[in-house]
């Protein structure tokens, strides 16, 4: 047994041979559907405004139905009891809540307030209106990389532990931690940050958020997980119904992000150089989390199942509602809007990138052999 553990220790995944055709080019899928929800958005404008108006409290049904089939396979396939361990070993929970509120929102008003409050001030130089004042570019692309910065990833980590092979149970429970940290947390934040004095942001649009996007795959892979296992069995689970669910999640997130950037792509092509500018500081932000999170999981002694999802959170953020916060506030076209769409724009490539770090780094991390083995039998070499 104590052999077996230490091959699995020093053996980083060996998965890039196995992967799906899909999984093994993600990263070009992802450039082509961006282009392709431009594209989209600015010959079928009409169609893409249509989508864009089937909205609850500023959430997109079109976004949600997506989201639900990217996140109901994933959900499916956890092993609740993991949940139920998680609590009993915070500490990934704690350095989480840690970096996402005492950490990651003062970093991004660092970043954006040097890059795009002074370094990139004299290219940012003309204003806009915003519910009758006149407000300088700079100050509102600030406001939209801050709504970016408090609100950390829910539904989308789900799927970059996924792809990570990291410990969904864990994972779980810090989206569900973060969730209601963002509940209580966000709006006095984002107050505070902003400087305003009459932010309100949409509680309705926080609170369907995420039971949409996390709450109800969550409920539909809890329920299908334990009908499937009493009238099927766990190996029909394992052997068939899997084997036909696992290409859902990555073509409904291809297609998300095709919805996406219809809906919003006037945005970017309409602002090329800005898109630039904003993307510095939010890409620098991004890797930074990722790094000091990281780091910190190392020195605490994680297992790579636990690191990985504690870093990818903290580096990921919940772009919905960032978006939906932005629109409410400011106004679609405003520019804070358009620096919540380069997030966006950037976060997927960046965090895909991540995951290979990710993968590549499980060496440096003490390992669970037995959770990886159950939840993919590809995350580890074979030993024995």
């Amino acid at each position: 047994m104590s052999t077996n553990n230490s091959q699995a220790t020093a053996s980083p995944p060996q998965v890039g041979g196995q992967l799906s055709f899909f999984e093994r080019y993600l990263t070009l899928w992802v450039f082509l559907c961006i282009l392709a929800g431009i594209a989209l958005g600015r010959t079928f404008p009409y169609i893409a405004v249509a989508l864009d108006n089937m909205s609850l409290y500023e959430v997109s049904i079109p976004i949600a139905i997506c989201l639900f089939f990217m996140m109901y396979p994933i959900m499916v396939k956890i092993d609740f009891t993991q949940a139920t361990n998680a609590l009993r070993a915070p500490k990934p929970v704690i350095l989480t809540l840690v970096v996402n509120w005492l950490i990651k929102p003062f970093t991004m008003v660092a970043f954006a307030q040097f890059f795009l409050g002074w370094l990139f001030q004299p290219l940012l130089a003309s204003t806009e209106l915003i519910r009758g004042t006149q407000v300088s570019l700079a100050s509102s692309y600030i406001a939209g990389a801050i709504l970016l910065g408090i609100a950390p990833c829910t539904a989308m980590v789900l799927m970059w532990g996924y792809l990570s092979y990291s410990n969904q149970g864990h994972t779980l429970v810090m989206v569900a931690v973060n969730s209601l940290m963002m509940l209580l947390v966000y709006a006095p934040l984002g107050k505070w940050l902003l400087a305003a004095n009459h932010l309100t942001v949409p509680w309705q649009t926080i609170v369907l958020s995420v039971l949409v996007y996390v709450g109800l795959p969550l409920a539909a892979g809890m329920y299908s997980r334990y009908w499937i296992f009493k009238h099927k069995g766990k190996e029909w689970f394992e052997r068939r119904f899997l084997q036909y669910l696992s290409p859902i999640s990555i073509a409904a997130l291809l297609i998300t992000l095709v919805l996406l950037f219809a809906f919003k792509g006037e945005l970017i092509v309409n602002n090329p150089l800005h898109i630039l500018l904003i993307a510095v500081p939010l890409f620098i932000q991004t890797n930074f989390i990722f790094l000091i999170t990281y780091v910190a999981a190392l020195k605490l002694n994680m297992s790579y199942e636990d690191a990985a999802p504690a870093a990818l959170i903290g580096a990921s953020n919940h772009f919905e509602v960032a978006i939906a916060t932005a629109v409410t506030l400011f106004g679609l076209n405003s520019g804070a809007a358009l620096a919540t769409v380069v997030g966006v724009l950037i976060e997927v490539p960046v965090m895909l990138m991540l995951v290979e770090v990710c993968k590549r780094t499980a060496v440096w991390f003490p390992r669970e052999p037995e959770k990886a083995t159950l939840r993919d039998p590809r995350c580890l070499t074979s030993v024995g």
